[in-house]
C-alpha cells in the first residue's frame, strides 16, 4: 500500500529535474500523474531547459511504476492552455488530488544589469506559472472535498543572494500566495505549502551560466566530473550543512510527506529542505 494510492496528482516542469523526481516519487506511492512542460527553451534563460524526449522518459518512467500519466507540451504561463490540460487530465483520471507546482527559471543579472524582459519573464514562469496551476486546479479540489497544494519556493524566499532580483522576489511572491490561499482553502479540507530548497543538484545548477558566476574566470565546464567536485566546494559555502547541494528526490520525499496523510493538519508552512541554508 502506497502512501497516495488511489490519488491524481498534476506536476508542472515534469519532464527533467525536479518535476520528473516528483512524478516518479508520487508515482511510487500510488498516484496517477498529470504531467505537463514547455519542453522548449526560453530566450532569456542561459541554459537549456527539457524537451519532448526528456517528457516521453518521464512518461515511461511514471508507467514502468504501473500507474497512469497523462503528459502535455504545455506553457505554464498560457492560463486557458494549463486549465485545459488539468481539466482534461482529471476527467481523464477520475478527478484531482494533488498539485505540485514546480515550474520555474532562473537568470543572473545585478540590480543595474537586470531588464524589464528578464525580469517580466522569471516573474511569468515562477509566480504567476504557480498561479496559473493551482488556480486550474482548485475547482477540482473543492469538487473533492479535500487535496493538498505544494507550491514549490526556494531557500532565496529566506536570505539575500545576488544576481538574483528576480528569482528572488518571484518566490517570495509565492509565500504570499501560499499563504492566503491556505488560509482561503482550509474550510475545505485543502492544505497548500511552500517547499523550499537550497541549491539542488538539476539542469538549472549545473549548468555553464551558474558555474561561471560562482567561479568566474576559472575555466570550470559543466560536464567534466573533476570540474564539477571543484564547483561543489564553492556551492558548499552556501549552506550550514558541509554539502554542495542536495538530490531532487530530497524534494520530492518533502512533498510526499506534504501531500498525503503524514501531513494532513500541515498548511501554510514553509518547510526548508535547504541544508540549513535559510538559519545561516
Amino acid at each position: 500500500m502506497g502512501l497516495l494510492d488511489g490519488k491524481v496528482a498534476v506536476i508542472s516542469g515534469a519532464a527533467r529535474g525536479q518535476g520528473r523526481s516528483h512524478a516518479v516519487r508520487l508515482a511510487e506511492e500510488g498516484a496517477d500523474i498529470i504531467a505537463l512542460d514547455i519542453c522548449a527553451d526560453i530566450d532569456t534563460v542561459p541554459y537549456g531547459l527539457g524537451t519532448r524526449e526528456d517528457l516521453d522518459e518521464t512518461v515511461v518512467l511514471v508507467e514502468k511504476l504501473g500507474r497512469r500519466i497523462i503528459a502535455s507540451q504545455t506553457d505554464v504561463r498560457d492560463f486557458d492552455a494549463v486549465t485545459k490540460v488539468v481539466d482534461d487530465g482529471a476527467a481523464e483520471l477520475g478527478g484531482l488530488d494533488i498539485v505540485v507546482a514546480n515550474a520555474g527559471i532562473t537568470s543572473y543579472y545585478r540590480s543595474e544589469e537586470l531588464t524589464p524582459h528578464h525580469w517580466q519573464t522569471v516573474i511569468d514562469v515562477n509566480l504567476t506559472g504557480v498561479w496559473n496551476v493551482a488556480r486550474a486546479a482548485v475547482p477540482h479540489l473543492i469538487d473533492r472535498g479535500a487535496g493538498a497544494m505544494v507550491l514549490v519556493s526556494s531557500s532565496s524566499a529566506h536570505v539575500g543572494l545576488q544576481n538574483l532580483n528576480h528569482y528572488s522576489a518571484a518566490k517570495a511572491g509565492v509565500v504570499g500566495l501560499m499563504q492566503s490561499m491556505a488560509v482561503e482553502l482550509g474550510p475545505h479540507m485543502i492544505r497548500v505549502n511552500t517547499v523550499h530548497p537550497t541549491t539542488v543538484k538539476t539542469g538549472m545548477a549545473l549548468n555553464q551560466a551558474t558555474f561561471d558566476l560562482f567561479l568566474p574566470g576559472t575555466g570550470l565546464s559543466v560536464g567534466s566530473a573533476q570540474d564539477e567536485e571543484k564547483a561543489a566546494d564553492a556551492f558548499k559555502g552556501l549552506n550550514a550543512m558541509p554539502i554542495p547541494w542536495i538530490d531532487p528526490v530530497d524534494i520530492s520525499n518533502a512533498i510526499v510527506y506534504l501531500t498525503s496523510d503524514l501531513g494532513r493538519y500541515v498548511t501554510g508552512t514553509q518547510l526548508r529542505v535547504d541544508a540549513g541554508s535559510a538559519a545561516k
